[in-house]
């Protein structure tokens, strides 16, 4: 499996594409507003087929180009429920934004939750639920391998940057809650896991406990 690091959109917001050019399958985790432009030579060159897109939440800038990747590859969808209403009626985020950028709503065939498991690409996926950011902001884990040396990786949206967290000033979020969400859900993985965040370089969790001014393990 392959990652690439998309940044994307109005505000540079990662994406991320997983590939599996043996299994001629790959994985988008959020869809900010150009991204298709940005997958579909890579795809190409992979010859690989999207199979699915994972919405680490529903904030405009990580589902923007959402509905356009599910019409011209009909990738299925997951994402948490508690963004619900933000990714099906995301007019709703006009006022938040201060401009109406188009968005279109995506339709999501699994809503996910704390603790599922699901296989991706031949690999095992963990969903763990980080609300304080947002209500319904989650994270994919994928445990290493510790036989091959292969770091695990968490992709995490915006509840931790490398030294820094998400905002949580914008409707449904908390900083309590966040707090109690990153030492719960993220520092308790692997100090080496790698951190691939919604906006941003990568980190890992031992960085963030030892070193995040904003909260440490």
């Amino acid at each position: 499996m392959k990652i690439h690091v998309l940044p994307a959109g109005p505000i540079q917001t990662n994406a991320y594409l997983l590939t599996d050019s043996v299994r001629g399958e790959a994985v988008l985790i959020d869809a900010p507003g150009d991204i298709w432009a940005e997958i579909e030579p890579i795809l190409a060159e992979t010859k690989c087929k999207l199979v699915e897109l994972w919405l680490t939440h529903g904030h405009w800038d990580h589902m923007q180009g959402g509905a356009e990747v599910v019409r011209k590859t009909g990738a299925k969808v997951r994402a948490h429920k508690d963004d619900q209403i933000l990714i099906e009626t995301p007019e709703i985020m006009i006022e938040i934004i201060g401009r109406d950028l188009g968005l279109e709503p995506v339709k999501v065939d699994t809503w996910i939750a704390q603790d599922d498991r699901f296989k991706a690409l031949g690999v095992e996926v963990e969903v763990r639920h980080v609300p304080g950011h947002c209500m319904g902001n989650v994270l994919f884990y994928f445990a290493g391998n510790k036989d091959k040396n292969a770091a695990g990786a968490a992709f995490v949206g915006d509840a931790l940057f490398a030294g820094s967290v998400g905002r949580t000033d914008l409707p449904g979020g908390s900083f309590e809650q966040l707090e109690r969400s990153v030492r719960g859900q993220i520092y308790t993985l692997p100090d080496d896991t790698l951190v691939f965040p919604g906006h941003g370089p990568r980190t890992a969790v031992g960085t963030e406990k030892h070193t995040n001014p904003y909260i440490q393990g």
